[in-house]
């Protein structure tokens, strides 16, 4: 069976009550989740606010590992 809800707050609310057995299993899927898809810009336009504000180190490219993981540099 299916209960209309909504999301608020980023929690799952229905908009109906209903008298679910306690540990009931259930299941949540976007109503069209190719329209939150369309609507959604692209990551760099996201994060354009952020991008560039830090300064790394010059060769994080190519130590990479040494940087995340702490392992040597070649």
């Amino acid at each position: 069976m299916a209960y209309p809800r909504h999301v608020k707050n980023g929690v799952v609310v229905l908009d109906e009550p209903a008298r679910l057995p306690e540990g009931a299993a259930v299941r949540v899927e976007l109503a069209d989740p190719q329209e939150r898809r369309e609507h959604l810009p692209p990551l760099a336009v996201r994060l354009k606010d952020v991008i560039g504000i830090v300064e790394g180190p010059p060769d994080l490219a190519a130590n990479h590992d040494h940087y995340a993981h702490g392992k040597p540099r070649p």
